[in-house]
């Protein structure tokens, strides 16, 4: 059948893949799968409590929840009713959530549990309107429960009723809200349609290798357009999709579930990196002489060419090491997808030279998401870059290096914004994405920071701070690093240990210390990041090097407001927080 609107996925996934396990999650420590039908026949069920409750098309409705069935069973109900899905990250703040809720219009609340309820609590009393429609996934004492919308839907069938609306829903109706997790100001609510989302999804299917029973890992948030872009393109090929506990769990759920296919961010796979790294460096001797020589042979990987006597080294270090690495990552995975932040061109060779391809890729919420995006195809694959552009989207580098693109998944605009619409789409049509940019020969794009985040020193000289950063985050000792200097002499950095590195690097070096702010003060740990410095900052020109820095005594977090839930630098926030830290760096 031919899929315009996101609720024909699940007809076109039950003609073509009928599974099993077409969605799955972990509950009281058990996989509960959902088969093909099972997962139409819940969605079918809400949408009819819908219409009895009075839903009509064009009503916001909203969901705060982690990743777990019940949100495609909302979802596939939100757009067969002609409603609009107000997706909402569960890790914004009471003023965000007080804003989007009020600004959007919102009929009904989906949530997940006590620990959000309790976060909106303040916020639903102070609407009143939403007082008596919150619903919780959980069956929590005092509140509404998905189930009881499931069996007014069971008790007030009405599939006419159901299909007319559906059959009047068109491709270029809003599907979805995606307020974006901006750094200033309030939320923007991209207006993003059926064929948004849909385009998107359907020009990445056949980049993915897919076999019959093919099944992925998701953690990002179904809220984030760029894993719910994803979940769409499962549906549409027939990949079974397994919802992981926490990022806590991640590490058991890959070796549990062994995916073929994996979506990540980068930061995630750094740790992943990091953590094999450290086992390295507790080995001995031999073992550790050829640990660290397959890891040489891994950085060393080229996707465009090797040669012979390389792929026998390669060969070696994956018979004796790399294998292992693959092994605790399920040893499974056809591909890992990219994307939400640049990957660092070393786990592009480390992934590839460990026999799992990783494709990295490009684009905004505003996009639904996709810009460029690596593939299988000649030129397909150059490290450093996020490949060419994707099939049926324009894209252009404008004069100042930014980059331009507008196509069938460019949004519609901001909700109830005609005025920050106009600020980023221009007459012609052209998004401006606000990142910079430049077009390898052949054809791929290379990002090459955010306009915004540039700035320049006080001798006039431009620094793109994301440039600095990636390259220092190589190393294993960094979790997380803030370049800074905007009108300053130099630039300096705020920079995160990764605390588990640095305590195995004490005891080695016999250093005692009770607490992390006790031992980023000591003396030797500040000459090890010195030294960590002054290595990193021969990559640069004198201006963009590092020439102070300080050292931060937690690691930064979604929950403590440092990262996006994307793990992106919430640049604004950092540096308000720690103004006083940034500010004696300069003095």
């Amino acid at each position: 059948m031919n899929v315009t609107r996101i609720f024909d996925l699940l007809p076109h996934a039950l003609e073509n893949f009928p599974k099993e396990d077409t969605l799955a999650g972990k509950e009281n420590g058990v996989w509960v799968h959902y088969s093909t039908a099972q997962y139409i026949h819940k969605a079918e069920q809400i949408a009819y409590g819908f219409l009895q409750m009075g839903i009509k098309k064009g009503d916001k409705i909203a969901s705060i929840s982690n990743n777990r069935p019940e949100w495609n069973f909302l979802d596939m109900a939100i757009h067969q009713v002609g409603a609009v899905h107000v997706s909402i990250y569960p890790t914004i703040s009471e003023a965000d959530y007080q804003y989007i809720l009020n600004h959007a219009d919102v009929k009904m609340v989906f949530v997940a549990g006590w620990e959000l309820l309790r976060k909106i609590e303040n916020v639903i009393n102070s609407i009143p309107s939403l007082k008596d429609n919150v619903y919780t996934f959980r069956n929590l004492r005092g509140y509404k429960h998905l189930n009881e919308i499931i069996e007014l839907g069971m008790a007030n069938q009405a599939p006419q009723e159901l299909k007319e609306i559906k059959d009047s829903i068109r491709t270029d109706d809003v599907a979805t809200l995606i307020y974006t997790s901006g750094t200033t100001g309030n939320p923007k609510g991209a207006m993003i349609t059926h064929a948004n989302i849909l385009n998107n999804a359907k020009a990445i299917t056949p980049i993915i290798p897919v076999k019959e029973d093919s099944r992925c890992l998701s953690y990002l948030p179904l809220c984030h357009v760029y894993e719910r872009m994803m979940m769409y393109a499962w549906h549409y090929i027939g990949v079974s999709i397994y919802y992981a506990e926490s990022m806590a769990t991640i590490a058991d759920n890959l070796k549990e579930i062994r995916p073929d296919i994996f979506t990540s961010v980068p930061r995630l796979l750094e740790k992943f990196y990091d953590k094999i790294l450290s086992v390295g460096y507790k080995q001995k001797g031999i073992k550790r002489a050829i640990f660290f020589w397959a890891n040489k042979v891994a950085l060393e990987y080229d996707v465009e060419g090797k040669s012979k006597w390389y792929m026998w080294k390669l060969k070696v270090a994956r018979k004796l090491v790399l294998n292992k690495w693959k092994a605790a990552l399920g040893g499974r995975f056809s591909v890992v997808v990219s994307g939400g932040a640049a990957l660092q061109p070393k786990l592009g060779k480390i992934f590839w030279a460990m026999d799992v391809p990783i494709l990295e890729g490009y684009g905004l919420t505003e996009t639904s998401p996709v810009i460029a995006v690596s593939n299988f195809f000649k030129n397909g694959v150059k490290i450093g870059t996020v490949g060419p552009q994707l099939p049926g989207i324009e894209m252009k580098i404008a004069e100042d290096g930014e980059i331009l693109t507008r196509g069938h998944c460019l949004m519609k605009g901001y909700y109830n914004a005609p005025e920050l619409t106009a600020e980023v789409i221009d007459e012609e049509g052209w998004f401006h994405t606000g990142d910079l940019g430049q077009l390898e020969l052949e054809g791929q794009l290379r990002i090459t920071g955010r306009k915004k985040e540039m700035f320049k020193t006080a001798f006039g000289k431009y620094i793109v701070p994301t440039i600095v950063e990636n390259k220092f985050s190589e190393h294993p000792m960094i979790d997380n690093i803030l370049v800074v200097g905007e009108n300053k002499q130099f630039a300096a950095a705020l920079i995160v240990p990764e605390f588990a590195d640095m305590r195995s690097w004490c005891a080695r070096e016999g250093i005692s210390y009770t607490t992390n702010e006790e031992m980023i003060v000591h003396p030797q740990v500040h000459a090890k990041f010195k030294q960590i410095v002054d290595r990193y900052n021969k990559f640069f020109g004198d201006s963009e090097k590092v020439k102070r820095f300080k050292l931060i005594g937690y690691s930064w977090a979604v929950e403590s407001g440092e990262l996006t839930p994307t793990l992106k630098l919430r640049r604004n926030f950092i540096c308000k927080k720690f103004e006083e830290e940034i500010e004696s760096l300069f003095n």
